[in-house]
């Protein structure tokens, strides 16, 4: 798959970090964002950018001293990455499927690597 170089501007990417779709000249940089390595990363890192405005509230508005603050903040940050870790295939999913893409896209390297496995598998497990 070629990869254009067209990249959201900050904007974009904030909308599209809360769930709207890019325009179509994007969709090769959605594929390689949902698709290529350090998906994992940038997946959990553009899922906390809807919570930074709690995060920051928890530290500016409620009352107590400043570490127990973070520790409100700190506990927030960690279900969120539990969260979005658990639903990280289907939401990578519905954003393949929303911008266009196959449900079930993977970049090259990880398809080989599975159809590697899959003919050790049979290979190992067939009968003769």
């Amino acid at each position: 798959m070629s990869f254009g170089t067209t990249r959201p501007t900050p904007w974009q990417w904030i909308g599209y970090a809360f769930g709207r779709s890019l325009p179509a000249t994007m969709r090769a940089w959605v594929a390689r964002d949902l698709t290529g390595r350090n998906r994992v990363v940038r997946h959990l890192l553009r899922s906390l950018a809807p919570f930074v405005p709690i995060f920051v509230a928890f530290v500016v508005l409620l009352p107590g001293a400043l570490w127990l603050r973070g520790a409100t903040m700190l506990l927030g940050v960690l279900l969120a990455l539990f969260y979005s870790a658990a639903y990280m295939n289907q939401n990578r999913a519905k954003r393949l499927y929303q911008h266009g893409l196959p449900a079930d896209l993977e970049d090259d390297q990880r398809r080989a690597r599975h159809v590697a496995e899959r003919d050790a598998y049979l290979a190992a497990h067939r009968p003769a």
